[in-house]
């Protein structure tokens, strides 16, 4: 395979807060040019509507150039296609050869793993605002207080904000 040094979940980028792969990453996994994937996905396009696919904006491409040094060296005289899980799902059925098919598990499988990552972090964050919670009544309805026990548990509640605060400048394409 010519990128398998590369992972496919590098090549997963969040745009207009969808999970897509891009045309050009696509084809390097299948080994066809990019303007030939294009092309079956053209003679096809009623399988690929605005949710399956979508031209990325002059602003977007710019962005996506600018974060990433690898798409500086992309001279297409074209904006790339972004294609969400399901259009990927869609090329297995207009591009048919053996190496589509085995690229397309390997991209489920990795889409899969990501969903499941994702469902596990929020049960973590319900589970440590829970705990928050229940730690702040506690130092709200004392009446008393323990000095020792008050710093420990605003230690903790600190922590915990921590822990499920995101990040101020979070990174909105890949995965690494």
């Amino acid at each position: 395979m010519k990128n398998e040094l590369v992972p496919i979940q590098n090549m997963i980028y969040e745009i207009r807060k969808q999970k897509v792969m891009l045309d050009s990453d696509l084809a390097g996994l299948y080994e066809v040019p990019t303007h030939r994937l294009n092309e079956a996905v053209k003679r096809n396009i009623k399988r690929f509507p605005a949710e399956f696919m979508f031209q990325l904006t002059e602003e977007e491409w710019k962005n996506q150039r600018s974060q990433f040094a690898i798409f500086g060296k992309d001279s297409r005289k074209y904006r790339p296609f972004a294609f969400t899980e399901h259009g990927i799902l869609m090329l297995s059925s207009v591009l048919k050869s053996d190496k589509a098919v085995e690229v397309n598990i390997q991209i489920m499988k990795t889409f899969i793993k990501l969903r499941q990552y994702f469902i596990s972090q929020n049960d973590i964050n319900e589970q440590i605002a829970e705990i928050r919670k229940l730690l702040m009544l506690h130092t709200e309805n004392n009446d008393y207080k323990f000095s020792e026990h008050d710093k420990a548990i605003k230690q903790i509640i600190q922590a915990l904000n921590n822990l499920i605060e995101k990040p101020k400048e979070t990174r909105k394409i890949g995965f690494c």
